[in-house]
C-alpha cells in the first residue's frame, strides 16, 4: 500500500476539521452520543476525500527502438559519400588558403 501524499493528508485533515465544525454548529447537539456520531462521520468523510485525491502518475517512457528498421529490409547497394558527391553537378568548393 503506497504512503499518502502531502496533498492527501492536507485535504483529509481540512475535511475532517471543517466538516466537524460545520455539523456541530448546524446540529447544535450537546449530547455525548451526538458529538461522537458527528466526529465519526467527519472522520469517514475525511478518509473518503483523502483516498479520492488523484495520485501522481509515474513518468512514462516511450519505447523507441535503438536502431530504426526500415520495413525490415537493408538496401542492396549503399551509396558512399564520394559517390553521392560525384553525382552532383556542382563542383565542391574548398576554402582558399591565405
Amino acid at each position: 500500500m503506497p504512503r499518502p501524499t502531502a496533498a492527501q493528508l492536507a485535504y483529509g485533515s481540512c475535511t475532517v476539521i471543517l466538516s466537524t465544525l460545520a455539523m456541530l454548529l448546524l446540529s447544535q447537539t450537546s449530547s455525548g452520543l451526538g458529538i461522537v456520531a458527528i466526529t465519526l462521520s467527519a472522520l469517514v468523510l475525511g478518509l473518503l476525500v483523502a483516498m479520492t485525491v488523484p495520485l501522481p502518475k509515474p513518468a512514462r517512457t516511450a519505447k523507441v527502438p535503438a536502431i530504426p528498421v526500415l520495413e525490415g529490409r537493408v538496401p542492396a547497394q549503399r551509396e558512399t559519400v564520394s559517390v553521392a558527391a560525384s553525382a552532383t553537378s556542382e563542383p565542391v568548393r574548398e576554402p582558399a588558403n591565405p
